[in-house]
């Protein structure tokens, strides 16, 4: 194994080059017992390293070229990454015909997994812990868009590509579709890629990838995150509907409880409430203009906690008074919401869109 030092990877030990032997030692020689998930490129397994480090390795498919560039791109992406809530790359196997990606093991599977696998969110995750995963996600974006030189858009955010560690803290990973953002330039003209249910409508009609693309998926995962549901149905009256379709036209007749779930209304209070739904119309705006920034996003959701945390506390604290937001600013009462036609919302989940236009 040679190591590169530097920040790359966003490890100490800097972005290290693993052999193929090492790989596959590490998942006895990639063993099917061993196969933590499958996805439309390849197969990710566990590994154990010799120092006893476990890792998650990503095997990918044979390629074609348009597909090796996209490989290439997560794997210098991931690089440049340093940020408690998104995977680290740890490096990478450049022995074999098709590079061998090796990031830190994740324990506890993915975000979708965890909201709609086994009993589901509402009989075991208080309102704290949604809330937490939701704002650590938005601090991961937040600091992609902002902070990252040049910024990352990640372009296929998603619960499936959300894991969570043996604390439940959030990470983002799959970077497969994400595009490094020139500097002096807001959008990005691209093939279309993402899935249905979370893809950004005005992305999917131009082709002009943004941040606030990630901004609407990001509505989508905090809808997932408060009423504990698909973000497409498979059954009854609203088959084949959207989440974020029900969830607008809910609250355009005053009826979004009926969307939350049942913690979500237990523990949350009006005020807070209003202002978390009041986030979630802004972020799914059919105009990228309306949406609000992931840093603004993630400002939001750290007032709302604290606002949770103590609702008797004074605003500038995290408490609410009278007529404001959790900012402390007038809260807009007779907030007018543009809802996106049914067509462009309505999908069948876990679909994926690739094509130009």
């Amino acid at each position: 194994m040679r190591s590169y030092g530097g920040a790359a990877g966003g490890g100490s030990g800097g972005f290290k080059i693993y052999s193929e032997e090492e790989l596959r030692k590490a998942t006895n020689n990639f063993a099917a017992d061993q196969i933590l998930g499958r996805g439309g490129h390849g197969i990710v397994y566990r590994g154990v390293l010799e120092d006893s480090t476990i890792v998650a390795i990503k095997k990918s498919k044979m390629m074609e070229e348009t597909e090796t560039k996209e490989f290439a791109r997560e794997m210098f992406i991931l690089s440049q990454i340093n940020h408690r809530n998104v995977v680290k790359l740890h490096g990478c196997c450049l022995e074999v015909e098709v590079p061998m990606l090796v990031y830190e093991y994740v324990s506890n599977g993915t975000l979708y997994h965890y909201i709609h696998g086994g009993k589901g969110l509402e009989s075991n995750t208080a309102l704290e812990t949604r809330l937490r995963i939701a704002a650590e996600l938005a601090e991961a974006l937040s600091y992609m868009h902002s902070s990252a030189s040049p910024p990352i858009l990640h372009g296929d955010v998603k619960t499936a590509n959300i894991l969570l560690d043996g604390n439940l803290t959030a990470k983002v990973a799959d970077f497969g579709a994400s595009k490094l953002a020139p500097s002096d330039e807001a959008e990005i003209a691209t093939l279309v890629q993402g899935t249905c249910g979370y893809l950004d409508p005005e992305y999917l009609m131009t082709c002009q990838l943004t941040d606030k693309s990630d901004v609407y998926s990001f509505g989508v995962v905090l809808l997932e995150l408060l009423t504990g549901k698909k973000v497409i149905c498979f059954d009854g009256p609203e088959q084949g509907k959207s989440l974020v379709s029900r969830f607008t036209t809910a609250m355009k007749t005053n009826r979004h409880d009926e969307v939350l779930d049942s913690r979500v209304r237990k523990e949350m209070g009006s005020k807070a409430l209003e202002e978390v739904t009041h986030l979630v119309m802004r972020c799914v705006s059919m105009s990228g203009e309306e949406r609000p920034a992931m840093k603004e996003v993630a400002e939001r959701l750290e007032a709302l906690r604290r606002y949770q945390q103590n609702p008797w506390g004074q605003a500038g604290a995290g408490g609410l008074e009278e007529g404001q937001s959790l900012h402390g600013r007038e809260q807009q009462r007779d907030v007018t919401y543009k809802f996106i036609p049914q067509d462009v919302l309505d999908v069948e989940e876990g679909s994926t869109y690739t094509f130009s236009m």
